[in-house]
């Protein structure tokens, strides 16, 4: 079998066709959130190498072989890193190769596993965002808007905020997910292959009904992006969202992305519970409690009450 060193250090060992088979037996089965996360790390990974596709990529790196492909880790690792990349987002786009590899192995293709660690990483370091203050001043900020992207933009807040829901969770609503006249949504949770329906509080009902007025009662995406004249176009993108709200916090003097808003949400829920974790799990739809312990700590401060203690 030909086999031919390309400029990255990486080696090919070509298998036409297998690529895209081995593609649809690791998305098999998963949730759409995570099918659509991994395409984008894939595709970011594709564009590392420097190839025309996804398949081909999936064949360049399971055709290389053990110490090749974990050589190929390992530099693309450190590409991400020069990027400036946060060690989270560096580690989920390993943690997407290394699951490739591993279906791969499960089904034959391949004998060897990825093994390249990931970065060291700091986790929910900052739990707090912006926090209910910085929430109303942004609410605040586009007090006043009748336009149909002051409309848009106050219903998102809510989402992100009232019910602490993720950006992909956001962007990915339909129309026929909202439920007005029930009081309801459904969403799709990280890591769930069923979607969940979560009530809607008065103030989120009323943000949404005003957003309605201007999108109409089409069946499609419940965000769209705007053109000029408010008219509106395709599904907004998790990238639009982030620079939206980003923009909004600016104007009040804020650095706030649409995570810090989750975050500022569960920590405002932990402060109206009196730290009751169960409770905000529910809330937060954390599969693992211990998460939330985290943000209790951040919350209470809880190490330097104890520093506080041994300083005297």
């Amino acid at each position: 079998m030909e086999v031919a060193v390309v400029e990255r250090g990486t080696v090919q060992r070509r298998d036409p066709g297998r690529g895209a088979e081995l593609l649809e037996a690791w998305l098999a089965g998963r949730s759409p959130l995570t099918v659509e996360a991994y395409r984008r790390d894939l595709q970011d990974f594709t564009a590392y190498l420097g190839v025309d596709s996804p398949e081909r990529a999936t064949e360049t790196l399971l055709g290389a072989g053990g110490g090749e492909a974990n050589l190929v880790a390992l530099r693309y690792r450190a590409a991400l890193l020069e990027r400036g990349l946060a060690p989270a987002t560096v580690n989920r786009k390993l943690s997407a190769l290394r699951s490739l590899v591993k279906v791969a192995r499960l089904i034959g293709a391949v004998s060897f596993a990825l093994d390249v660690e990931n970065v060291r990483s700091e986790p929910y370091r900052d739990t707090r965002g912006p926090g209910a203050d910085g929430y109303r001043a942004m609410l605040g900020a586009l007090r006043g808007r009748q336009d149909s992207k002051g409309a848009r933009d106050r219903a998102m807040l809510h989402l992100l905020f009232d019910l602490g829901l993720r950006r992909a969770e956001v962007v990915s609503l339909d129309l026929e997910h909202l439920d007005l006249s029930g009081g309801s949504v459904s969403v799709m949770g990280k890591g769930r292959r069923e979607r969940v329906s979560l009530t809607l509080p008065g103030p989120t009902c009323e943000a949404l009904a005003a957003w309605l007025t201007f999108r109409g009662e089409e069946a499609g995406p419940l965000f769209t992006s705007l053109g000029k004249g408010g008219a509106a176009g395709g599904r907004l993108t998790g990238r639009g969202l982030h620079k939206i709200v980003a923009a909004i916090g600016a104007q009040v003097g804020l650095s706030v992305w649409p995570h810090a808003l989750r975050h500022a949400a569960i920590t405002t829920a932990l402060d109206l519970t009196g730290g009751d974790v169960r409770s905000v799990a529910r809330f937060s739809r954390h599969l693992d409690v211990r998460v939330l312990a985290r943000y209790d700590d951040n919350r209470s401060d809880m190490a330097g009450q104890v520093a506080a203690l041994v300083a005297g």
